[in-house]
């Protein structure tokens, strides 16, 4: 049984070696090799060329190699297969890491320490406690809730959105059109962490920035995201960072990736951009997440973090 690795802007190699490495009785394969399209069952995919997979016949499931699977939803010709998401500790901490970064950097204030370094000044900023800043996460799904859990663990005062009603202890949720005005009314540093569907597409534009809080101690909201691109109107979120409707920012992600040169956001002011790495994860630890799941997806059990295709993730 074969396995391809059909991946879109960065290297299949490390991938190819960890498949390998936890699964050696298998054919593992990329699209540029001399590939038997019958032989492939299972298929690890980011941004693969739109009809690739259907053409491959005999193909039983779909790993798409990312938190999002829109990359995936919008093929007119996907198959009407388990597309299974990627949901693993290696990949949930390492958001979690990142959105903590970020949101530590700026309540913190490092980017204004790092320009008084620039031009050698000693001077300190009043530092406030985490308790006088409210975070505000949008998505509360797996990685959601484990950067909330961490943030509410730091002492930040923490609440949720998402589409539809969710609980967890010592988090404020939030849900819905009704909830989304008293959600962002109360939040200081909004952390987006949303699936990219036709609901949630642009959503952070000029009217959500002006309806987050705008009386908290950093002197105007910040927006952290690690989503997706797609949920982002870029033209709008330099407006507000220059005429400081927004304090700051920080963006992993893009509507177009790589972002190119002559992008608006190189030069907006108090941004900070990482070129979507904030949930790259180990190939070998999701490997053999990968490999668990063929492996209990032959004995005939259920594969787990299954896709529902009505609501795009």
């Amino acid at each position: 049984m074969s396995i391809i690795v059909a991946v879109e802007g960065w290297s299949p190699a490390d991938w190819i070696e960890g498949l390998k490495a936890v699964a050696p009785d298998r054919a593992v394969l990329t699209p540029g090799d001399d590939v038997d399209l019958a032989a492939v069952d299972y298929a690890l995919v980011w941004k693969p060329r739109p009809g690739y997979l259907a053409s491959l016949p005999n193909l039983k499931v779909i790993f798409s190699l990312g938190a999002g699977v829109d990359h995936l939803t919008s093929d007119p010709d996907l198959p009407d297969l388990p597309v299974v998401r990627i949901v693993d500790p290696d990949l949930t901490g390492r958001m979690t890491e990142w959105v903590l970064l970020q949101v530590l950097m700026h309540h913190r204030q490092q980017r204004a320490y790092d320009a008084f370094q620039a031009r050698k000044t000693w001077k300190s900023l009043r530092q406030w406690s985490s308790a006088d800043v409210r975070v505000g996460i949008m998505g509360l799904g797996v990685l959601g809730i484990d950067a909330a859990r961490a943030l509410s663990g730091l002492g930040f005062p923490v609440a949720g959105w998402s589409r539809s009603p969710k609980t967890e202890p010592g988090i404020d949720c939030y849900s819905g059109e009704a909830g989304l005005g008293p959600f962002l009314a109360r939040t200081d540093i909004l952390v987006v962490l949303l699936p990219l569907t036709e609901d949630t597409r642009g959503i952070l534009d000029a009217s959500l920035v002006d309806r987050l809080a705008k009386d908290g101690p950093l002197g105007g909201p910040v927006i952290v995201n690690g989503g997706r691109g797609g949920l982002q109107v870029e033209d709008d979120i330099v407006a507000a960072l220059k005429d400081g409707r927004l304090r700051a920012a920080s963006l992993d992600v893009f509507v177009t990736e790589p972002l190119p040169a002559e992008s608006p956001l190189w030069d907006a002011p108090n941004l900070t951009i990482t070129p979507h790495v904030a949930a790259e994860s180990d190939p070998l630890a999701l490997s053999r997440y990968v490999a668990r799941q063929i492996a209990a997806f032959e004995r005939g059990e259920p594969l787990q973090n299954l896709v529902d295709r009505s609501r795009g993730y």
